[in-house]
């Protein structure tokens, strides 16, 4: 018996949601994907039911797209923890299915990171198939389907930029993105001090100014600092992660297991109960692992920051040297002076 319908569905949008969900199953099963699967989240979208969603959940999963599959998945569960007991009963065997099928395409997802470089200018859209990206979802991994996939930057005024890509399952990917900027822009270049000039040899009057070199970057100690705090903290994310299911997985192992009468510490639990408990175990033990892993990578990463040597400095007297001359400040008891060398 199915689970009675929101009282917000209007019964047009009813009978509409259950024409498309018997046509997304028929197709579904027919291995017809690409049309099955949309017909499926409409009809939900239109009246959601467990069932329906459940069944796009499968339909995601048979069409390869482990990463929406999993989110729906993890929907039916999160919608299965908020039933009554009656409710339960009649949808145990999805929870079953859902729950196993999770945890077998949860590993596969791929994970993509897409960065923009540090000199994009302000307004500049990132999206990928066709969904904008904020400034919070660049820079770190995100679960994305197998597959080909399109990723378009565009500065403000300037052209779309595209790039195209195919990713595996289990893969983990970094994109550096490319911006184009409009025609006729120039990237900003840092200004000089006021006492700051540019000398140009005699022969060459008229040629723009050498720029100074640019910055060498952080040293090879500070990247390793980055990458050990950066470890730290997917460690400690990876920890809190399975620390949530372990207890949700307990939950459920203390729902489905009772006490013997007269025999502490002694439980008898269904089969649904036991697969919990050990599922509870081991993302118990993978949660304290991830949190010892992350606090000992953080002071590791606190420790090479502190003890890191400051950079060089420049030689005392040197005040700097520009094209072929060279300037020093000289001193004496009796006064002081610049001194002017090179060669034209």
């Amino acid at each position: 018996m199915a689970i009675a319908a929101p009282a917000s569905a209007q019964p047009d949008a009813v009978a509409v949601a259950e024409s498309l969900f018997n046509r997304g199953l028929a197709d579904m099963l027919a291995g017809r994907y690409a049309t099955g699967c949309p017909a499926l989240s409409e009809s939900h979208r239109l009246d959601p039911r467990p069932g329906r969603l459940f069944t796009l959940a499968e339909c995601e999963a048979r069409w390869g797209r482990i990463a929406t599959a999993v989110a729906r998945y993890n929907d039916f569960l999160a919608l299965y923890s908020r039933m009554s007991e009656a409710e339960k009963l009649q949808q145990h065997e999805r929870y079953r299915v859902a729950v196993e099928q999770r945890d077998a395409l949860a590993p596969l997802v791929p994970q993509l990171t897409l960065s923009l470089p540090g000199d994009a200018p302000q307004g500049t859209v990132v999206q990928r198939d066709g969904i904008t990206l904020g400034q919070p979802s660049l820079g770190i991994a995100l679960p994305v389907n197998p597959g080909e996939h399109v990723v378009t930057t565009r500065a403000p005024g300037g052209p779309v930029h595209e790039v195209r890509f195919t990713i595996d399952r289990s893969e983990s990917r970094t994109i550096e993105l490319e911006v184009k900027l409009p025609d006729g822009a120039r990237p900003p270049v840092t200004p000089q001090g006021p006492g700051d000039q540019a000398v140009v040899p005699a022969g060459a009057r008229g040629a723009r100014p050498a720029l100074p070199p640019p910055d060498a970057g952080p040293s090879g100690r500070r990247v390793v600092t980055y990458v050990v705090g950066g470890l730290a903290a997917s460690a400690l994310v990876f920890g809190s992660v399975t620390g949530w299911m372990a207890l949700d997985e307990s939950s459920v192992a203390d729902r489905e297991c009772k006490d013997v009468p007269g025999q502490p510490g002694v439980a008898t639990c269904s089969v649904v109960g036991h697969a919990a408990g050990k599922r509870a175990n081991d993302l118990g033990l993978a949660s304290t692992i991830g949190f010892g892993a992350g606090g000992a990578l953080a002071v590791a990463a606190v420790l090479l920051f502190l003890t890191e040597p400051p950079p060089p400095r420049p030689q005392v007297g040197q005040v700097g040297q520009v094209g072929a001359m060279r300037l020093s400040l000289l001193a004496a008891p009796t006064g002081g002076g610049v001194a002017v060398r090179g060669h034209w």
